[in-house]
């Protein structure tokens, strides 16, 4: 028997996201987080939702597993707004 090892995006294809369009629950500060030397939110994120594009660090909440990983690793105070999402939105773990 072997296990397959499976990639982030098939992991997270497992989960099933309830995204609230007008109320992001993590706001970024672009500004910050361009001055920030260590940039750690690109490594710890589990879902791999912080990424660099064009010199920018961007996050694409909609896929958030709502760890928290994010705020306590940030050094810059970068991300401005961290809350759980409202009632009937966020991150619903699904298994196989």
């Amino acid at each position: 028997m072997s296990i397959k090892k499976l990639s982030t995006d098939e992991l997270l294809g497992i989960n099933k996201f309830f995204v609230d369009e007008d109320n992001p629950h993590i706001v970024i500060d672009k500004d910050k987080c361009s001055d920030c030397k260590e940039k750690a939110c690109l490594y710890v994120c589990p879902a791999g939702l912080y990424t660099i594009k064009n010199d920018n660090i961007t996050f694409d909440y909609a896929g958030c597993l709502e760890c928290g990983t994010c705020r306590t690793v940030c050094t810059a105070e970068g991300i401005t707004k961290w809350a759980y999402p409202k009632g009937t939105f966020g991150v619903e773990f699904r298994y196989g």
